[in-house]
């Protein structure tokens, strides 16, 4: 599985590169606190796969990582080559670039 640090995605996100941005988390958790991009919760990712860009890189995002691993093993199962999970999750991205983040 291949992984973006959040110092790598927090660079692509300040220069505007061209990604997609997959938020697995439950919806409480993503209205809490997000970095932006597509909210689609893990059990609904198998079928909302038409909202997951294959032309891109896509980062797959959650609190720690984990659920965001689960949700790429299922869409690489379906084809999908260009999914990158978010190393360490929200958890990291308040640790490492904003620690006002509202992420427990």
């Amino acid at each position: 599985m291949k992984t973006i640090s959040v110092d790598e995605l927090n660079e692509m996100l300040q220069t505007g590169s061209e990604v997609q941005l997959i938020d697995v988390r439950e919806l409480t958790e993503y209205e809490t606190a997000n970095i932006g991009g597509n909210h689609i919760p893990l059990a609904k990712v198998p079928t909302h796969t038409d909202q997951i860009k294959h032309d891109k890189k896509v980062v797959m995002i959650c609190r720690s990582g984990r659920r965001s691993a689960s949700a790429i093993e299922y869409l690489e199962t379906q084809g999908y080559q260009n999914l990158y999970n978010l190393d360490g999750g929200l958890l990291a991205w308040k640790d490492e670039i904003d620690n006002t983040f509202d992420i427990e």
